[in-house]
């Protein structure tokens, strides 16, 4: 095997266990669980790169379908049914557009790593956002309106996810050179 090939092998592995750990790190505000997940999914894209960093958050969601209980709420098949999986679907895309986005430079500016943050942030409430309402109102028989839905999981939600946007930007720039560097 490569050297490249474990490199990445090990890069993938420890973005699955940050992730994992991202999950039951909460940190109590009303409302909505909020987790440290995105900030590792972000980080996954920003330092593995688009494919990598997707490949890691797709096999925590493997993890979470076949049992493990590594999501907020436990684990297995059934998850999928519960009208916050549409995040966890999310962060696929939005690791992937971030790292993307991140890494068509080789050493990105502070710019480019907020700008990817922020894209990276807006698949995910899109993915996330649609899923919770169609899951709620077509699915589960519990109604709710856009206005609650925004209210719920939008306006209480981003001031946090904005400050793990920036806190991602800010690890992505000094750990990118440091990624690059040590394994290249």
């Amino acid at each position: 095997m490569k050297i490249s090939k474990v490199r990445d092998l090990v890069l993938c592995s420890l973005f699955v266990a940050l992730i994992i750990v991202g999950t039951f790190i909460r940190i109590p505000i009303p409302v909505l669980p909020f987790t440290l997940q995105l900030l590792f999914t972000m980080l996954a894209g920003l330092l593995l790169g688009p494919k990598l960093g997707a490949t890691s958050v797709i096999v925590y969601i493997i993890l979470g379908l076949i049992g493990i209980p590594v999501f907020t709420e436990g684990g297995g098949i059934g998850y999928v049914f519960k009208p916050s999986f549409g995040y966890i679907i999310g962060f696929v895309f939005s690791t992937y557009v971030t790292g993307k986005i991140a890494n068509k430079e080789k050493n990105p500016s502070m710019k480019r790593l907020l700008i990817a943050n922020f894209a990276g942030l807006f698949i995910l409430y899109a993915i996330g956002m649609i899923y919770y309402y169609l899951i709620s109102n077509f699915y589960l028989g519990s109604p709710i309106g856009v206005k609650a839905l925004i209210l719920y999981c939008f306006i209480l939600a981003i001031p946090g996810d904005i400050l793990l946007c920036i806190l991602g930007a800010i690890l992505g720039k000094r750990l990118i050179p440091m990624v690059n560097k040590g394994f290249n």
